[in-house]
């Protein structure tokens, strides 16, 4: 009995993200990092190991990206803030897979390419905040609920430690040595719906998965028993959209 689709892909048409840099790159990237860091890996099980997964992790510090993509059990694509693809930094960020995000205005494109990388039975990573700051989840953007509502894929929740030092500024690096702890938890799971999905049905979702995140961040907490390193500086803020500034980028 053939399953029934759920609607045409709004990613059909729409090419993968490179993968030659993403897959060749991360064993070399760990080995350089770790000469530098202390990194500690906790709970990679929880990731699946096929089929499609929403990676959503915290966001202090300027490493995070970095070490996601670089110390997730599986290869991820990103969605990296399109400030950050300027120069040669951007040459690499698109050659290794990421994806451009515009965080303040809707953005389909960005949202079909993290389908089509779903749809392949690949790994999206999004900083569910939005921006970097205190890390712990309290404000959250419609995004990751939405990959999930659209595809059916699982979240599973991140929380990286010692990214960034206590009052230290968001484009700071830890000093050499530091520890540095990723925590993956238990996936968050949604049925997949037919489009459109709606504003109040995605907003419902994030609103289940924040809380989510949250329990999962507790977890991390006790896991490793440290702490996130709280709010910025006074005056290093960047525009923060609300909940609801996503759902005009779904397609």
């Amino acid at each position: 009995m053939t399953t029934p689709r759920l609607s045409r892909s709004p990613a059909a048409g729409v090419e993968h993200p490179p993968t030659a840099l993403l897959h060749g790159l991360r064993p070399i990237a760990q080995w350089l990092l770790r000469r530098r860091y202390d990194v500690a890996v906790h709970g990679a099980a929880e990731v699946p190991r096929e089929g499609p997964v929403v990676l959503a992790c915290s966001h202090t510090g300027f490493l995070d990206g970095p070490l996601l993509a670089i110390y997730a059990p599986r290869p991820v694509h990103a969605w990296t803030k399109a400030e950050m693809f300027r120069g040669r930094l951007g040459a690499f960020l698109a050659a290794s897979g990421q994806i451009e995000l515009d965080r303040l205005h809707p953005d389909p494109r960005a949202v079909k390419q993290a389908l089509r990388v779903l749809e392949d039975g690949d790994v999206v990573g999004v900083f569910p905040e939005g921006t970097r700051g205190a890390g712990d989840f309290t404000t959250m953007r419609g995004g990751a609920a939405y990959l999930a509502l659209a595809t059916g894929a699982p979240v599973v929740p991140v929380v990286q430690f010692g990214v960034r030092e206590p009052g230290a500024s968001s484009r700071s690096l830890p000093a050499a040595g530091s520890r540095v702890d990723i925590v993956f938890g238990t996936p968050w799971r949604v049925a997949a719906v037919p489009f459109p999905r709606g504003r109040a049905r995605v907003y419902d979702a994030s609103l289940s998965l924040q809380r989510h995140l949250r329990a999962h961040l507790d977890h991390a907490r006790r896991v490793t028993g440290r702490e996130l390193p709280g709010p910025l500086p006074a005056g290093d803020t960047e525009n923060r959209p609300g909940l609801e500034a996503a759902e005009g980028a779904t397609p």
